[in-house]
């Protein structure tokens, strides 16, 4: 069976000499991932060769961390790394409180209105700032894509179990 991977940044750059790293965060639990001792693989998106590093130590900086790897003490050993991805396997996810979900969750879900009719499946998550917004693809005219804002006065029941999402249309949604 192939190991299903969650993403949790991306390595984008070297910081200083002293084998630091810029990882953009891709994660909601950030404390948790990039905490002291914590172990991640680091996942070469082209290649799939994949290795597993431990963190030393981090810190927030502008919308970054800072990341240092142990065994990796100069800008030499981690600059071959630039673009890999920090992953942990779908083993380690964090448990969600009731009502929360992760978005892997949400995609592949049919879209159901409150009166039962199906509109899609969701495709596609898009976080263009207020909220999230959902990218359904319609099930009667191929290609059309409706867009649902995840807003509480839309989204009226989310159930990752049976992969079905129930949404309240307002008035010019569709």
């Amino acid at each position: 069976m192939e190991q299903g991977w969650l993403t949790v940044g991306k390595l984008v750059n070297t910081h200083g000499i002293r084998g630091e790293v810029k990882v953009f965060s891709q994660t909601d639990f950030p404390e948790e991932r990039f905490a002291a001792g914590s172990q991640l693989t680091l996942r070469n998106p082209e290649t799939q060769q994949k290795l597993t590093v431990e963190i030393v130590s981090a810190r927030p900086q502008k919308n970054m961390f800072i990341v240092k790897l142990k065994g990796y003490d100069n800008i030499n050993d981690v600059e071959k790394y630039k673009g890999w991805i920090l992953s942990v396997t779908k083993d380690n996810m964090v448990e969600l409180e009731e009502g929360e979900y992760y978005q892997h969750q949400i995609i592949g879900c049919r879209v159901l209105t409150e009166e039962g009719e199906e509109l899609g499946l969701i495709t596609e998550i898009l976080v263009p700032g207020a909220n999230d917004v959902w990218v359904v693809q319609e099930q009667k005219i191929k290609g059309r894509q409706i867009l649902i804002p995840v807003i509480d006065d839309v989204l009226m029941d989310v159930n990752v179990e049976t992969k079905t999402v129930t949404v309240r249309l307002m008035e010019g949604l569709i």
